[in-house]
């Protein structure tokens, strides 16, 4: 594995990297605003030469799913700057291991906060590519995430797409939403004889959402739905990736607070079949391999899981691990077993979509139950 540069080091190459940045940038980033950076992007050849091609840029990428992003990219040959937006997210980069030793030296860090567009724009700047994969927070409790921190995802949203369209360098962008962004939706009718089927086409309902406070997916469905808008109308590629509960190994360590919140309201997720989880593996390669796809089929929304949660006891084993405690004497039922109440809604998972796209042997759910690790 490669050793981390010292802090010092990394601080003199931010600094660097931000002069060079506004050396590059000419008249700055109002003047690129209001003077046609699509048009400018627009005259470029459809991908540049060189290693300017493969430079791309990763926010959130000290996170559990930013990290296995960027490994990917590594492993795929690609540039990658780190957008880093505290002193704290730097010291918890040098505490990690590195990339590898083939991606040490590809590597880059800048300081750019997702609620600053002209750091947003420095960062991005000279890069083709942008991926999106920072999430806001709790970091002081168990709830992981409240209203305020939703609105604040959606704003950050807006702002990294807006600043992608702004820099005439980028071309494609993709957004880590979650699959929390589609599953919640109100009953259907009781009398319905099959399965609903959820896949791309379904957003979760904000007012529900609202309604039983599940901010967590409210911020995922507000902040996805505020990057297709700033989107709209631009030259720029955007597609977005939407993944179950995100596990691996390691994830009950590095990935506790975004975990706890997703599972809030997955008692029931687990009774309608709309409990999944998917490998931090299977996720970055997913992000990667729709990056590459983007400038021929690939576009739109990606759902993405590689399991469906049955059984009780395996959502009660998902519990242990992130240090919950089901209620004393509650019993959730699962979706393969009844729960007395006709009138509760049956939904299907589907991710034919992305399944076409890796060319993976995967049927749509309902696949045959294999107990699954975790870590």
């Amino acid at each position: 594995m490669g050793v981390l540069r010292s802090t010092q080091s990394l601080e003199a190459e931010v600094e660097e990297m931000r002069a060079a940045l506004l050396l590059h940038g000419g008249a700055g980033f109002g003047a690129r605003r209001s003077g046609g950076a699509a048009a400018k992007r627009a005259a470029r050849p459809e991908e540049a030469a060189g290693a300017e091609a493969r430079t791309v840029c990763v926010t959130g990428g000290t996170s559990f799913v930013g990290f296995a992003v960027v490994d990917r990219l590594l492993r795929h040959g690609y540039n990658v700057r780190l957008a880093l937006e505290t002193q704290e997210d730097l010291d918890k980069l040098r505490e990690m291991e590195m990339f590898g030793e083939n991606g040490r030296d590809r590597v880059w860090t800048v300081m750019a906060n997702v609620m600053d567009p002209v750091s947003l724009h420095e960062a991005f700047d000279g890069c083709v590519g942008v991926f999106h994969t920072s999430s806001l927070v709790d970091p002081g409790g168990i709830s992981g995430y409240t209203k305020h921190m939703a609105r604040l995802e959606a704003k950050a949203a807006e702002l990294v797409v807006e600043a992608c369209v702004r820099t005439e360098s980028v071309r494609k962008c993709v957004f880590t939403s979650s699959l929390l962004a589609c599953v919640w939706r109100q009953n259907y009718a009781r009398d319905r004889r099959f399965p609903t089927t959820v896949d791309e086409n379904c957003w979760s309902d904000e007012s529900l959402c609202r309604d039983n406070k599940l901010w967590f997916s409210l911020g995922k469905t507000m902040a996805e739905k505020a990057a297709w808008r700033a989107a709209r109308g631009t030259d720029l590629k955007l597609v977005t990736v939407c993944p179950a509960l995100v596990t691996g190994p390691g994830f009950r360590r590095r990935n506790p607070t975004p975990s706890i919140a997703y599972l809030k309201g997955a008692h029931a997720m687990l009774a309608e079949g709309l409990l999944a989880t998917a490998n931090v593996e299977r996720v970055a390669e997913a992000h990667v391999r729709v990056y590459e796809e983007m400038n021929g089929t690939a576009g739109g929304r990606y759902i993405c899981y590689d399991h469906v949660v049955r059984r009780a006891e395996e959502f009660a084993e998902l519990q242990r691990q992130l240090g919950l405690r089901a209620p004393a004497g509650s019993r959730v039922p699962a979706a393969s077993e009844p729960d007395g109440d006709d009138r509760a809604a049956r939904f299907e998972l589907c991710n034919r979509k992305l399944t076409a796209l890796m060319s993976a042997r995967r049927r749509c759910t309902y696949d045959a139950y294999i107990p699954v690790s975790y870590e």
